[in-house]
């Protein structure tokens, strides 16, 4: 079994197809069917979108990327989407993953699936990823739903603590 030193995390603001091929596939094995994207221009255009990308990939000891991780702008504020392929959960990968987000930036907004009711395309109940997240310092902003046809998710929250003096 891999351990998390057979792991590196690699930075990138501009992506070549092999990671575009990689981030395709993650996201459509990982994520909740629904949000699965039904070819690379529908992925390129969702890449487009996001201003001020920078992106993290897991990589590990055979050069396959395991992990992806962005941190971009939106409404004047840092947002990130993070991915990890199944077998790397629960070993303290993706900690590791978002303490290096959290060097982007003084603060991370995110939308997450606070419920258990979807499917990944393999069959699986997708596994709400909220108790990772309030783990690792992430708030709950309970009053800020994202509510469509294709997803129900709340927003979260993590702002470096301000020392008090």
């Amino acid at each position: 079994m891999s351990t998390s030193s057979s792991y590196e995390i690699y930075s990138f603001t501009l992506l070549n197809e092999i990671h575009k091929k990689y981030i395709l596939e993650l996201w459509n094995n990982e994520y909740p069917v629904q949000l699965a994207f039904n070819n690379s221009e529908e992925l390129e255009k969702y890449l487009q979108s996001l201003i001020d990308a920078q992106h993290l990939f897991i990589v590990d000891e055979n050069n396959q990327i395991k992990g992806w991780a962005v941190v971009f702008e939106k409404d004047y504020e840092k947002w990130f989407a993070i991915i990890l392929a199944k077998e790397l959960h629960r070993k303290g990968i993706g900690s590791k993953l978002l303490d290096r987000l959290k060097m982007y930036s003084d603060e991370l907004n995110g939308w997450v699936i606070d419920h258990e009711n979807d499917v990944k395309a393999s069959g699986e109940n997708y596994l709400s990823p909220l108790p990772f997240y309030s783990k690792n310092e992430f708030i709950e902003i309970a009053e800020t739903r994202l509510e469509s046809e294709i997803i129900s998710a709340v927003k979260i929250k993590w702002e470096i603590k301000k020392r008090e003096d």
